[in-house]
């Protein structure tokens, strides 16, 4: 704790009688807000591979876990020591190959262990189905993949890659009928299970989806710059371009980009 001594100070000089207005006024559910916001630029430093940029996040989703343990801890409510002590206490548990004799030949079997016990820790028995350790808080693309994990967990699963290209293109028709009718529920649905399907193709491939799409959306992001500062330059802007003018700027956005 004498490393995060620090930190811990400047959070209660900020919520001390002579601190910040906005600090005081802070609870965890709205400092929550701050550290969600900081977990997302930290992944964008990560995927980027920026150690300047995620060094300064690293410190700053710190700073708000911190924030939110001391609120807790000047209440009262929950002491930052027994903070400390649950989490200690709580991966030694659940690393038996570690800390005791258990005995673990398989990065399944390792997984599999780290479940059972977590399952046992939240319900005190055998969960009734594959589902119960999943938090339905979690982003979309997150649950996705945890959600389909468990059910592989089960043996449900598919055989290869190609199978569940399949699917992902069996989805998309079904999608495209339903717009074909006019079905906008039911195009909704259609596209929610091309975007589940696409996520057990992540899997298979061996990423996360999560990780793919930030990339791909910074990378669609820079381009889009570049198109813009090349748009002003001229003078000129896509209200009112043809789309044979649109995708000549895009193309040459795409080269001077990509070759950065």
């Amino acid at each position: 704790m004498e490393t995060l001594a620090p930190v811990l100070d400047v959070i209660q000089t900020l919520r001390g009688k002579n601190g910040c207005e906005w600090d005081r006024r802070q609870t965890p559910v709205t400092m929550w807000k701050c550290l969600a916001q900081e977990v997302y630029e930290l992944q964008e430093a990560l995927v980027n591979h920026d150690l300047d940029n995620t060094c300064e996040e690293m410190g700053d989703v710190l700073f708000q876990i911190l924030f939110i343990m001391e609120i807790f801890h000047e209440t009262g409510q929950i002491p930052i020591s027994r903070v400390v002590d649950t989490v200690v206490e709580k991966m030694i548990r659940r690393h038996p190959h570690v800390y005791e004799n258990a005995v673990v030949k398989t990065q399944s079997d390792l997984l599999d262990q780290w479940e059972r016990i977590k399952t046992l820790e939240k319900t005190g028995s055998a969960r009734s189905s594959a589902m119960d350790a999943v938090p339905r808080g979690m982003p979309g693309l997150l649950r996705a993949m945890k959600v389909s994990r468990s059910a592989v967990k089960q043996g449900f699963e598919w055989e290869n890659i190609h199978q569940v290209l399949d699917t992902v293109k069996s989805e998309i028709s079904e999608f495209e009928a339903a717009l074909e009718k006019g079905d906008e529920d039911g195009a909704m649905l259609e596209f929610g299970d091309i975007v589940f399907s696409l996520v057990n193709v992540a899997r298979f491939a061996g990423f996360h989806p999560e990780t793919a799409l930030a990339r791909a959306t910074a990378k669609f992001e820079g381009r889009f710059r570049v198109m813009e500062a090349e748009l002003i330059k001229q003078n000129m802007t896509l209200e009112g371009m043809s789309a044979e003018q649109k995708e000549r700027f895009w193309s040459r956005a795409k080269q001077a980009h990509d070759q950065d």
